[in-house]
């Protein structure tokens, strides 16, 4: 039985199109030779503040949690994100979250590029779905955040002012406020719109693909330079944000177009930003091997697992391991215990997952512990994970239960 149409998100789609035609109307009557230079760059500088807000903010630092940042950062990232007019923090990152739990699902990826590419650059803002499993997706970090929470409720009049109302109040200082809310306003914003969509859209149809190609994300340099580093050629793409989205990164290599990767490390170098988080090198060159060995071959590598040589446990014996070492996070993973106590900062989704499926000890000793098998989690009910996440798993195992 096919799923009821969602219906027609009016509010959304008239406020989309309106400010597009305003656009095209300002467009022609204030030229670009026709308006003085100054207006024409505060169109830049507000289109890559945006960018920014988007890029370094709602994208690395709030929705895979990429580094950690002082509350002065928090704030300003906030702001510029709010100029981006494309839904407060949480609306966001609780989207791009699912986004990656579920990507090019029909029905769970908000975005999903296997419904077309029109769909996902602007198709899905027409419509307002109900996401099943968005209830799923963790947002405790974001409901911490007083700077998140703060903009979440004020993010309809942040967005005007800032994005509408500022614009023309400086272009005035050069006598072109109207020109300024045309250029920096309304052509500003339909840049940074469909910029930002291009990574939901064109960088997951065409490009390279040398990290994973479990999805349809990709990239390439154009894309890269249009979004300020989120989707470029070679060791800079979408595919690996998709493959390894903790890095504060695009991508580990250091010549490629990435400016919010420079703009985040001068940060840390400024004592503003901390906890810069990476991919391990060694998953990065197994990644990078695997699709070698795929484009070469036409096949992926054979897996020659260990798993075979590796203990078996009873529940007694987990119980006992626990105990010797208090505050161990020991989880079940289709009838594998699995160690991810060194794993649970690292861990995209959060700590409070694993926790959720970790073993409980009850204090009445002869008494099964509480803990059931991740199975269901871990393999497609709360996200799909990637290759390289199952690897990672498999790293952890330290028994099999008997």
């Amino acid at each position: 039985m096919n799923s009821p149409r969602p219906p027609i998100w009016w509010s959304n789609a008239i406020f989309f199109l309106s400010v597009h035609v305003a656009a095209s109307i300002g467009l022609y009557l204030f030229p670009p030779a026709a308006v003085p230079r100054p207006t024409l760059i505060l169109a830049y500088v507000m289109w890559q503040l945006a960018e920014f807000g988007i890029t370094i903010g709602y994208h690395r630092l709030w929705s895979h949690r990429a580094f950690r940042a002082s509350f002065g950062v928090r704030v300003t990232l906030a702001v510029f994100g709010s100029v981006g007019f494309q839904g407060s923090i949480k609306w966001w990152c609780l989207r791009h979250r699912l986004h990656h739990r579920f990507t090019d699902d029909p029905i769970h990826d908000p975005y999903a590029a296997t419904r077309g590419l029109l769909y996902s650059h602007v198709g899905w803002i027409f419509t307002k779905p109900v996401y099943q499993k968005l209830e799923l997706v963790d947002r405790e970090d974001l409901d911490r955040d007083p700077v998140v929470r703060f903009q979440h409720r004020y993010y309809i009049p942040l967005a005007l002012f800032f994005g509408f109302i500022l614009p023309p109040f400086i272009g005035a200082l050069w006598g072109d406020a109207i020109g300024a809310f045309v250029w920096a306003g309304l052509i500003a914003r339909l840049a940074v719109w469909h910029c930002t969509f291009f990574v939901n859209s064109l960088a997951h149809w065409n490009g390279l693909q040398p990290f994973s190609d479990e999805d349809t994300s990709r990239g390439n340099l154009l894309l890269a330079v249009l979004t300020s580093g989120e989707g470029s050629h070679n060791f800079v793409n979408v595919t690996f944000k998709h493959a390894f989205p903790h890095d504060y990164r695009s991508g580990p290599s250091l010549i490629s177009w990435d400016p919010s990767k420079i703009v985040i490390f001068l940060l840390h170098s400024m004592g503003l930003v901390t906890g810069l988080r990476r991919a391990r090198g060694i998953d990065i060159q197994e990644a990078l091997a695997y699709m070698d060995h795929k484009s070469l071959h036409g096949v992926p590598p054979r897996d020659d697992e260990e798993d075979n040589e590796k203990c078996t446990w009873t529940v007694e014996e987990v119980k006992l391991y626990v105990r010797k070492q208090p505050g161990r996070c020991i989880v079940l993973v289709n009838g594998w215990i699995v160690d991810v106590t060194a794993y649970l900062s690292e861990h995209p989704g959060g700590a409070s997952i694993l926790r959720q499926y970790a073993l409980t000890l009850e204090a009445d000793e002869t008494r099964d512990p509480k803990w059931r098998d991740a199975y269901w989690a871990f393999h497609g009910g709360l996200n799909n994970h990637s290759r390289a996440a199952t690897r990672r798993m498999k790293e952890l195992r330290i028994a099999k239960l008997l």
